[in-house]
């Protein structure tokens, strides 16, 4: 008789990066998922050096981590102290020793030179679908973790670092507002939301703005001029105005930036605003521009809470050796979903979302809805 022994394979050795922008409770995850591998499952722990770059260098920049790392200090700190990397396609073919090379090969060899189990990758949509490229190809087991400030990412709820963004927008607008008031000015604050408003809407709500502008709704400067003639006529001396970064002038065109480098980059709209209601109301205006201050930022408690739930609960699926996941926020509770269902695909503001109910009923302007 002959005995077939199959030999399962045991998880031992794990990595974890951060890719893309960053923000508010990164580091928070890496120690959660750190604690949980050590702690639970006496697994090894690596850190990939930012991003997929540090797969790409030689040699490989990467750290073992252990729990003593985390001291308590790091938790509490914005960015990753592991860096991260928002530039260049890691598909991208170059010639190297004369021959065209993939970049996404080098990537996949180095990794698989760790010996390495599984990878949990923390990421926004686009991120998260660079990540989901590079693993099918490698057959490399996944596990994903959304972050971004813009909590865009679709079917899920609330991302890493989002909380914290709009925590920061929302003192910006509490800070704004005295100087507004002491002289009669129409204050704007810019804040970031690539290709959605969630951050302008929520901060705008809560820190009390007149106005509130979002990529996703269309806006008339006659309309805004004349909603603030109306708080003049009720005898209100200023007027805060929030928008998001990504808001195209009335004409339709973005608003952009030319850096040095000829990188070009949103930016802009909160002055072009400034100027055109200026010329119409003859209000003076201030124009803020929160830009990365909404990234770093002390995380607060809530992103903590998240990013620690995020990074157990994903630790536990490489135990169940459940691969191509993403970690996920429904239902008041951490959930997963197939990384199809997540990556690439993005959730910008609808116009029956609740709070735009709640900004019309407080007398908010929000754009031309009707």
């Amino acid at each position: 008789m002959i005995i077939i022994v199959y030999k399962l394979h045991v998880i031992k050795r794990i990595a974890i990066l951060t890719s893309g922008g960053d923000c508010a409770g990164l580091n928070a995850v890496i120690r959660a998922v750190t604690l949980r591998a050590h702690n639970k499952y006496k697994w090894e722990v690596y850190g990939i050096k930012d991003g997929t770059l540090g797969l790409l260098k030689e040699p490989i920049d990467i750290v073992k981590l252990e729990p003593n790392n985390f001291d308590g200090n790091l938790m509490r700190m914005g960015g990753t102290f592991l860096g991260s990397n928002n530039k260049g396609n890691p598909f991208k073919k170059f010639i190297k020793n004369g021959k065209k090379t993939d970049s996404s090969d080098i990537i996949i060899n180095s990794f698989k030179s760790l010996g390495i189990d599984a990878l949990i990758g923390i990421g926004g949509d686009g991120s998260l679908k660079i990540l989901q490229s590079l693993t099918k190809k490698g057959n490399i087991n996944f596990v994903g973790i959304p972050k971004t400030i813009d909590n865009d990412v679709k079917n899920n709820e609330l991302s890493i670092g989002y909380d914290t963004a709009v925590d920061v927008a929302t003192n910006a607008l509490d800070m704004l507002q005295p100087t507004a008031a002491s002289h009669r000015r129409a204050m704007i604050l810019e804040v970031m939301g690539r290709d959605a408003g969630h951050i302008a809407l929520n901060a705008g709500i809560a820190g009390g703005a007149d106005v509130i502008l979002i990529p996703e709704i269309p806006y008339s400067i006659k309309s805004i001029a004349k909603h603030i003639e109306n708080l003049r006529n009720k005898g209100r001396n200023h007027a805060l105005i929030v928008v998001a970064e990504a808001v195209k002038k009335e004409n339709g065109k973005k608003a952009t930036v030319k850096y040095v480098d000829g990188e070009v980059r949103l930016g802009g709209i909160g002055n072009y605003l400034g100027d055109e209601i200026y010329k119409i109301t003859n209000s003076e205006t201030r124009v803020t521009v929160l830009g990365h201050v909404q990234r770093g930022a002390q995380p607060t408690h809530r992103d903590r809470l998240i990013a620690s739930a995020f990074g157990v609960y994903a630790v536990d699926l490489i135990a169940k050796k459940k691969f191509n996941r993403v970690v996920v926020w429904k239902d008041r509770g951490v959930q997963d979903l197939a990384l199809s269902h997540v990556a690439g695909l993005s959730k910008t503001v609808q116009r029956n979302d609740p709070l735009i109910k709640v900004a019309k009923g407080l007398g908010i302007y929000i754009g031309e809805l009707n």
